[in-house]
């Protein structure tokens, strides 16, 4: 019985992002990497599919279906549709136990309100969560990078995701500064399809303007940098077309989102108490996010910052690795838990 009991609400972590949600299991480690996407029936208001398989629907689905991302720039921005899809990963993870109720820690970016908060913790509670805790989402980064986050010294780290980059100091287990921008890896996407509809009146879809970035996508100039083949639809005669655009187009595209970006690790570092500044000049800022891979982020923040710079071991799963840490070792990371939930 006993055993039983220890399996009926295992802890979970949460990473709900604007682009992917992972799902971390005590005990068991990452066990879920879905995009954050959910595709509706409108006749029905039924659930057709959930992640992958809704992601691929994206642009390419008839009237009477809509695929919809329910989080934009890291915050619910529909409610009803984070909460199904939230207790669909849940209930995925946890097979055939509809009774489990699980303590669920979820990551937050550092900037959300507390109504934002609210609504998090809502959809936690809604999905069949027993408690709620929130984690900043930098606070998470660092801790699954492995940065020593417990002890008096600065560690900075930038964590570039889909809708927020966040740019924090820690020490001692706290934020010391921090800011959490609206400008990440959907902000790229747009960026692009904006400069191809505006330079040769192309217009793409989102799908296509995030390969493009994850092929030849660059935020420094790089060695060898081939061009690429884009296919969308001519504004001019209506029809299908394909164009052939060079790397260097691209790195044109998004400048705009990449300097947004480098400012804010600029004034973040601006903030720093000056023991700190020399902490992190010693032992440099950490990237982590899906941003992170964006080829040349590394080299650019470099050339800006003058120093360090050094990409987490596994960027995309840094966020769900530190949530997860906070739910293997609940008692010894509580502090980093938000303690409003104590109730």
């Amino acid at each position: 019985m006993a055993r039983s009991l220890a399996f009926l609400g295992r802890d979970m972590a949460v990473d709900l992002g604007t682009a992917n949600t992972l799902v971390y299991v005590r005990g068991k480690g990452i066990v879920l990497n879905e995009p954050s996407v959910v595709a509706i029936n409108k006749a029905t208001t039924g659930i057709v599919a959930v992640g992958t398989e809704a992601k691929r629907m994206i642009g390419r689905t008839p009237g009477n279906i809509v695929a919809v991302r329910p989080l934009k720039d890291g915050v619910i921005a529909d409610f009803d549709t984070t909460e199904r899809m939230l207790r669909f990963f849940i209930q995925q993870v946890h097979r055939r136990r509809h009774f489990a109720k699980p303590r669920l820690v979820v990551c937050v970016p550092s900037g959300i309100t507390a109504v934002e908060q609210r609504a998090v913790k809502q959809a936690g509670y809604a999905a069949g969560a027993r408690r709620v805790y929130i984690v900043e989402e930098p606070m998470a980064a660092a801790i699954g990078a492995g940065m020593p986050v417990h002890e008096p010294t600065g560690n900075m780290i930038v964590d570039v995701g889909g809708g927020t980059t966040e740019v924090a100091i820690i020490s001692l287990g706290g934020i010391v500064a921090s800011q959490s921008i609206r400008t990440a890896g959907d902000e790229l996407d747009g960026a692009i399809i904006s400069y191809v509809k505006k330079e040769y009146s192309l217009m793409l879809g989102e799908r296509t303007a995030e390969e493009i970035k994850m092929s030849i996508g660059s935020a420094f100039p790089m060695p060898d940098e081939p061009p690429a083949e884009i296919r969308g639809r001519d504004l001019v005669s209506g029809l299908p077309k394909t164009i052939i655009v060079s790397a260097e187009e691209i790195r044109k595209a998004i400048e705009e989102p990449i300097n947004a970006i480098i400012d804010a690790v600029k004034s973040t570092l601006d903030k720093c108490p000056p023991e700190l500044s020399g902490d992190v000049m010693d032992r440099g800022i950490v990237l982590t996010g899906g941003g992170a891979l964006l080829r040349g982020l590394d080299e650019r923040l470099r050339h800006e910052t003058a120093m360090p710079i050094n990409i987490a071991e596994n960027p995309l799963y840094s966020v769900a690795l530190g949530a997860g840490r906070c739910v293997e070792e609940f008692e010894a990371l509580q502090q980093v838990l938000n303690s409003e939930t104590r109730r």
